[in-house]
């Protein structure tokens, strides 16, 4: 893809978010227009997260169908909330408040991915579908439960519950913005340094290891960094089940190629372009009937249903 095509994509991102801050806002800058930039701020940072945890991820995995969550990260996520409205109600709304609710499910699943990369990584393997097949079963037994917990609240508690089931862009505070950027720069940094050996894994575990590259532990390296990236956009989002497939075929599909550097950015322009849009959606053509959560996973949805049946079709 031509720097001036991805130059032009990232020039509509920006005229999608100036329309959403300025768009029938009054130019009041008291008030409406410090909400919406928060907002604004939340799907960036989110954006960045998901963009480039899932198009890592499906190269150190070689699946253009497989995302972060796989692992379980938003399965643990969900089953906090449940647990802390089955045993404080929904008082733990105000005993945790929400920067106490955000730190603490990022340190949970932060804790999460530890004990599982601890536990398969030790001695020296690194059996990376292993830890696939592990993530898909925890997924599942940690979803069981969490039904189980829900069974068990009041529907009042419940309603609290669906709250965080869905992507949402208005529960972000300043200081979580504020934190999670700091976090998100540092570990783009970090991945920004070793983009080449990214590519070198896009060629296949044989190829790098024949490039020089230490495959075990650049492999860590990166299942961390995608650990923190997720606990981020979970924790300040909420779940977004099929944005990322979404995301990282959208931005094949453009860029017309696997080099990181051109996949990543681009990657993040269509997470927080279409972030921005659905957001849009929901303000100016459903009127807030809907939420951006359940408007994203339907559309996002589809068009998975459509890749499958399109790869199913050229097999």
């Amino acid at each position: 893809m031509r720097m001036a095509s991805r130059h032009a994509v990232w020039m509509v991102v920006i005229a999608l978010a100036l329309t959403f801050l300025f768009f029938r806002s009054g130019f009041d800058f008291d008030y409406v227009i410090p909400k919406r930039f928060a907002r604004l701020a939340a799907m960036l940072i989110g954006g960045v997260c998901i963009a480039w945890s899932s198009i890592v991820f499906q190269t150190i995995t070689g699946n253009r169908i497989l995302t972060p969550a796989i692992m379980g990260y938003e399965a643990v996520y969900l089953l906090l909330q449940s647990l802390a409205v089955l045993l404080m109600g929904t008082q733990s709304l105000v005993v945790l408040g929400a920067n106490g609710n955000f730190f603490l499910s990022v340190l949970l699943m932060l804790c999460y991915s530890w004990a599982i990369h601890r536990w398969l990584f030790r001695d020296g393997r690194n059996n990376v579908y292993f830890l696939l097949l592990l993530g898909l079963v925890l997924t599942m037994v940690i979803g069981t439960f969490t039904q189980f917990v829900q069974l068990k609240v009041s529907p009042g508690e419940f309603s609290v519950l669906l709250g965080f089931s869905q992507a949402s862009f208005g529960k972000a505070e300043p200081g979580q913005l504020l934190v999670s950027a700091i976090l998100v720069v540092a570990v783009c940094v970090a991945a920004l340094k070793t983009l080449p050996m990214l590519d070198a894994l896009s060629l296949g575990r044989d190829q790098a290891v024949s490039l020089g590259v230490d495959y075990q532990r650049t492999v860590r390296l990166y299942l961390a960094l995608i650990a923190v990236l997720v606990a981020i956009s979970t924790s300040l989002l909420g779940p977004t089940a099929f944005m990322g497939i979404f995301v990282a075929n959208t931005t094949y599909a453009l860029a017309r190629s696997f080099r990181h550097r051109i996949t990543l950015p681009m990657g993040c322009a269509i997470a927080i372009g279409t972030f921005i849009l659905a957001q849009l959606a929901v303000e100016h053509v459903f009127n807030y009937r809907t939420t951006v959560g359940i408007l994203v996973n339907l559309v996002c949805g589809a068009w998975f249903l459509a890749l499958m049946a399109r790869t199913r079709g050229t097999a």
